[in-house]
């Protein structure tokens, strides 16, 4: 991030010749919002040789006006650090703040209210994962999936490649024995193609794109085949329809909503000491 914003430095600020002056650097929330890269904007900060305190960490709710760092040093280094903090810390606290936001209106959805996992996707900005995995589990969600090598998702993209009359059975027999600890999780775009899914022995159905009234029959006519998949609503799921997915029986909500998500406002004021 340094050497993207500062890659020779702080020209302005060694023009001048201020670079050696003391400051005081203060971060505080302008807005209420789930705090999120303190820790980061602190390390940005001390690396180039500031003296840093962090008020307040990742995952806390703030009102406006709440300190979140403090940092003295040099003019020149508290310059260089200024925007580069500032800006990562608006970012991630953006995405957790919308995380945190589903996570309530999901434990709002009915009998089921408060265990139902929101899991974020892999889907934030490239380069940016590990950043925005920790702005999602600083609002209260969990991630979906952190890539491709961790967990075993099957597309219709890869049914493609199996038999065309048995190609469900085929792969869940097949994963059964090549990732025997792994879950199965199968996305499907309709309920006939769930209902083969859970007959096939899939652990998860990730319904992608159900209306949800869709979520309500298919979770009744599996519990009238006494089959017992979990079922992880994704697809549009954001904070106005989460509850709704809830109700209707999802066991698990997959989103990409808190990655566009607007950043939230992070007051910074430098100055002499």
């Amino acid at each position: 991030m340094l050497a993207e914003d500062v890659p020779f430095g702080d020209l302005t600020t060694r023009a001048l010749g201020i670079g050696g002056q003391p400051g005081l650097m203060n971060f505080s929330a302008r807005d209420e919002q789930v705090v999120c890269g303190s820790e980061e904007a602190a390390a940005i900060l001390t690396r180039l040789g500031a003296t840093v305190d962090v008020l307040r960490s990742s995952g806390g709710r703030v009102t406006p006006g709440t300190p979140l760092l403090r940092a003295t040093g040099p003019a020149g280094a508290l310059h260089m650090g200024w925007k580069t903090a500032q800006t990562l810390m608006e970012w991630a606290a953006g995405i957790a703040t919308a995380t945190n936001a589903i996570v309530l209106a999901a434990a709002s959805g009915g009998a089921a209210a408060g265990t139902v996992a929101v899991a974020c996707t892999r889907k934030a900005p490239p380069l940016t994962r590990a950043l925005a995995m920790r702005a999602v589990v600083a609002g209260g969600g969990v991630m979906h999936r952190v890539g491709l090598s961790d967990t075993i998702l099957v597309f219709p993209e890869h049914l493609a490649f199996m038999d065309p009359h048995d190609g469900l059975a085929q792969a869940v027999q097949t994963l059964r024995r090549t990732a025997p600890e792994r879950r199965i999780v199968i996305e499907v775009t309709s309920p006939d193609q769930a209902i083969a899914a859970a007959r096939a022995g899939a652990d998860i159905l990730q319904m992608e794109k159900f209306p949800v009234r869709d979520v309500a029959r298919l979770a009744e006519r599996l519990k009238a085949l006494s089959l017992c998949p979990r079922l992880a609503a994704a697809g549009g799921i954001n904070a106005r329809n989460v509850a709704d997915y809830v109700a209707a029986g999802a066991d698990l909500v997959v989103t990409s909503a808190p990655y566009t998500a607007p950043p939230c406002d992070v007051q910074v004021e430098l100055k002499a000491r």
